[in-house]
């Protein structure tokens, strides 16, 4: 066993190698977005009210296999970049929505008399990107239409719905995102109106997106068929 694993390891050395610069190559050739930066500004613009109020909070009574196997049949980084068109399109949506209408924060450190609820204001540009980090990012409020926490959610599970073959698992993470969409709205993270527009908007833009954006090239010249991820 040893003499078997000495004979391998410079094979699978190679491969861990060409697979490597290969992804890093495509990945150099794509973008970035600006989420972020736009919810540290709205955390500024934040001011406490009165707490609206939702159904969700009444019915609810407490507050890279990759590199190894032969079987990897689509580039990682590709699949990542589709990852990050749906997480980019569906964040810009959100940055619109959050600006539109700023809503009084529903969690216990964004009610009027906290001194959580508003951050001061910022001596310089640096300071907004950075909001006071870590506690600006802890205690920020107002970036609440819709859910940030729903978009990664949706937008891996609906990958994986899509790329994945394991009939369970799919099943599995559509559980766990529903579960997760009533502990955000249990812990007053979030309105519930906050995750039911997360629902509708992720799907639709995931499926929007699909159809513009050709298919995952496959890796196998041996075959047409879509091949997916095991």
């Amino acid at each position: 066993m040893p003499v078997y694993f000495s004979r391998k390891a410079p094979k699978l050395w190679r491969k861990i190698c060409i697979e490597a610069s290969i992804e890093v190559s495509l990945l150099a050739e794509n973008w970035k977005y600006i989420h972020g930066l736009a919810a540290h500004g709205v955390h500024y613009l934040h001011r406490p009210g009165p707490t609206l109020q939702d159904v969700g909070f009444l019915l609810i009574p407490w507050t890279f296999h990759p590199f190894f196997f032969q079987s990897k049949r689509i580039y990682t980084v590709l699949l990542w970049c589709r990852i990050l068109a749906y997480l980019g399109a569906c964040q810009i949506l959100r940055i619109m929505t959050f600006y539109a209408t700023q809503l009084p924060g529903p969690n216990y450190h964004c009610r009027e008399g906290s001194k959580f609820a508003r951050l001061p204001p910022p001596d310089s540009a640096l300071e907004v990107i950075f909001i006071n980090f870590p506690w600006g990012v802890i205690y920020g409020c107002g970036d609440l239409i819709f859910s940030s926490h729903m978009i990664f959610t949706l937008v891996f599970v609906l990958t994986y719905k899509k790329y994945g073959t394991i009939r369970y698992l799919k099943q599995f993470a559509w559980l766990l995102a529903l579960i997760q969409s009533l502990l955000i709205i249990a812990s007053r993270k979030h309105y519930t109106v906050d995750i039911v527009v997360a629902w509708y908007t992720v799907n639709l833009t995931v499926f929007f997106l699909d159809k513009k954006l050709p298919e995952l090239p496959d890796r196998s010249s041996s075959s047409t068929s879509p091949r997916l991820p095991p």
